[in-house]
């Protein structure tokens, strides 16, 4: 952007800055602020719910870019002509903003694909993809593309300020009183209009299509400011040709980038991608894996990322998160659930013929997925839902509730409800506010809503992968008050899983269960023998518990956890 030649001439014989040119800046400059602050969260955005990376790496993204944007505003300085270099500048930012998740998503995808690519060119069984070297290199590099568009796109941004203080300055013969000030008060509030457009609008929709409209206003942008000071901007026909050509292209990309980058996205999975939905809180994605001899499709929920379940085995961790609950509370007339939204646990609940159930879960969307499916989605998939779930989300018993888990158990509390038992089926702690959820404090809440015979379990991650996480999942438990045991068992598709069962008064879950001969529903796949099992432990498994910390609120301690066991394996090797 910097110029061989002479700057532009500017304004000779103009005395003031007009009011029009002014307003017009000051909103342009607004308009930019709100974009540059939805680059940055789309960058993040993308980066943790399609890749599943940490919550710090989205911190990450957000201070990369600040401190971008501080170099590009010392970099404007080299910029000869204030009004060619702007023009040039959102014509960058544009083209830029609306390709780099697009281009990303595009090199990741192929690096995932690249081992079975050259194990069928050279006739390599699937047991011996090639992996590491080159290969390895590839993989490991594209998961950084998201920060290398998030450097590149802040230090553009930050150039922008600059040069409309350069231009602003230059349309008055005179020093500009509080120009800085100015220009960054018009920052600061456009700032404040991107993030409510990007929480009240952009969090729902497709985010290629969001980074393509996003894209869409710098474009404008520069096309006000060619049209207004079209005599002091260099080679201006070849920048407004610049600006139709990517007109066009982010029509093209507003239109089919969306279905191009779920494409992309699709190539980390090792089933087939049949159905994708971005909620306001999650992305969620269903996979088909066909099998032959009659045997019904596998079908799977990943949400951002991570796995939730998988039809064949899905079974597996309901039965234990459900049954050893139920039996170990002395009634089963008012059941809580807390997550779940995909009503399988709920499932195994109704099999207990309760009077009322209530199922609280955040996301409102994917449990209309569940109850009565999606026009785009295919009737297949909406089909095996609701006979996944047995249609239990249809059920005149069920309350539904959409509510943050952690203030709706206040509101339970408030309007005097008591359960018999409460089941726990949240996400892993792998966000800052799903800990919370996790924390001794909400655990006190539950202590609240449950009756003094009744039980609750909490779904408690690996205890072979995570076992600290494990372990203060269940002191965490014992600290708000409860009588605490853990059981485990082997999902195939989750591999060794955890439980943590807690009661109030009386005999502790374990002691309940254990003169248990047969279980009191009709169930043809747990079994006494199954239950009592699954809390037997390695003798030395506890050896270091006295060193595990329970999460009191606020601490992160069962986060930090979580991060620290699953941050060598998390990665990308959860889309399998």
């Amino acid at each position: 952007m910097q110029s061989t030649h002479s700057p532009a001439p500017t304004s000779v014989g103009a005395k003031k800055l007009t009011w029009f040119d002014d307003l017009l800046l000051l909103g342009i400059m607004a308009v930019l602020a709100a974009c540059g602050l939805i680059y940055e969260y789309l960058l993040s955005h993308y980066a943790g719910r399609v890749l599943g990376a940490l919550e710090a790496a989205i911190y990450t993204m957000i201070g990369l870019m600040i401190v971008s944007m501080g170099i590009g505003a010392f970099a404007a300085r080299k910029i000869r002509c204030a009004f060619t270099g702007f023009a040039i500048l959102e014509l960058s930012v544009a083209l830029c903003g609306a390709l780099a998740i697009l281009i990303t998503a595009a090199v990741i995808g192929f690096g995932q694909q690249l081992p079975m690519i050259i194990a069928s060119t050279i006739g390599l069984p699937p047991d011996q993809l090639p992996q590491g070297g080159f290969i390895g290199t590839l993989q490991k590099l594209s998961e950084y593309l998201p920060y290398f568009w998030g450097i590149l796109l802040g230090l553009m941004i930050g150039m922008e300020i600059p040069l409309i203080a350069r231009v602003r300055q230059s349309l008055c013969e005179e020093h500009l009183l509080h120009n800085a000030g100015t220009i960054y008060g018009a920052d600061y509030i456009g700032a404040g209009i991107g993030a409510a457009i990007w929480v009240t609008l952009m969090l729902a929709i497709d985010i290629q299509l969001a980074a393509a409209l996003t894209a869409s206003f710098n474009l404008l942008a520069g096309f006000i400011f060619i049209w207004r000071f079209w005599h002091k901007i260099r080679h201006v026909k070849i920048l407004l040709t610049g600006h139709l050509i990517a007109s066009v292209v982010l029509l093209i990309l507003a239109t089919h980038g969306p279905q191009w980058e779920q494409q992309f996205n699709n190539l980390l999975y090792k089933d087939k991608v049949i159905f994708a939905k971005s909620t306001r809180f999650q992305q969620l994605t269903f996979t088909e894996r066909v099998r032959g001899n009659n045997l019904a499709p596998v079908y799977s929920l990943y949400i951002n990322g991570r796995l939730q379940f998988a039809s064949q085995d899905e079974h597996i961790y309901h039965s234990f998160l459900v049954h050893p609950t139920l039996e170990a509370s002395a009634r089963h007339n008012n059941i809580l659930i807390i997550g779940g939204g995909d009503g399988l646990g709920l499932r195994q609940v109704l099999k207990w013929q309760p009077e009322h159930v209530t199922l609280m879960d955040l996301d409102a969307d994917l449990v209309k997925l569940f109850k009565s499916g999606d026009q785009q989605m295919p009737t297949r998939l909406s089909h095996a839902l609701a006979q996944l779930n047995d249609n239990a989300l249809n059920d005149k018993r069920l309350e539904l509730i959409f509510d943050d888990a952690f203030n709706g158990a206040d509101k339970l509390i408030k309007r005097g409800d008591k359960f018999d038992a409460i089941i726990v089926d949240l996400p892993d702690p792998s966000h800052p506010d799903l800990n919370k959820l996790y924390s001794d404090m909400f655990y006190r809440k539950l202590k609240e809503l449950l009756s003094a015979d009744g039980a609750l379990t909490v779904q408690s991650t690996s205890p072979y992968h995570a076992p600290k996480a494990f372990i203060s999942v269940g002191k965490t438990l014992a600290s708000a008050g409860f009588n605490v045991q853990q059981y485990h068992h082997n999902v195939p598709s989750f591999g060794e899983w955890g439980w943590s069962i807690a009661t109030i008064s009386g005999k502790d879950a374990k002691q309940r269960l254990q003169t248990l001969t047969r279980l009191s529903i009709n169930e043809n796949w747990l079994t006494p023998g199954l239950i009592k099992g699954s809390f037997e432990f390695p003798g030395n498994y506890y050896d270091q518990a006295d060193e595990v910390k329970i999460n009191t609120i606020g601490s992160t301690q069962l986060y930090r956890y979580h991060q620290q066991a699953w941050s060598e394996s998390e990665n990308l090797t959860h889309f399998e």
